[in-house]
């Protein structure tokens, strides 16, 4: 991630999510949701979410449910890309 970008990720009540600098939505399900962004991923756990908006021109993303968590991953290769290079 570049110096210049800043990211944010903010959770109101456990109820509605939102972010910034969101490249794309990898994965998603009631119970998950895989957002992709300069850095790596962003992985959220919860239930009944749904995505209210996402734009990609401007990277602006929010969702609601109930959210339990949120981890963070880098980008990089990961254990099947080393296996396999």
């Amino acid at each position: 991630m570049e110096q210049n970008e800043s990211h944010l990720i903010s959770i109101e009540n456990r109820k509605r999510l939102t972010a910034t600098q969101i490249e794309a939505v990898e994965a998603f399900s009631p119970t998950q949701l895989v957002l992709s962004y300069a850095g790596g991923r962003i992985i959220v756990a919860g239930s009944d979410m749904k995505i209210t908006s996402f734009s990609k021109s401007n990277g602006g993303f929010s969702a609601s449910g109930t959210f339990t968590s949120v981890k963070y991953a880098q980008k990089g290769m990961g254990l099947k890309q080393k296996l396999f290079r």
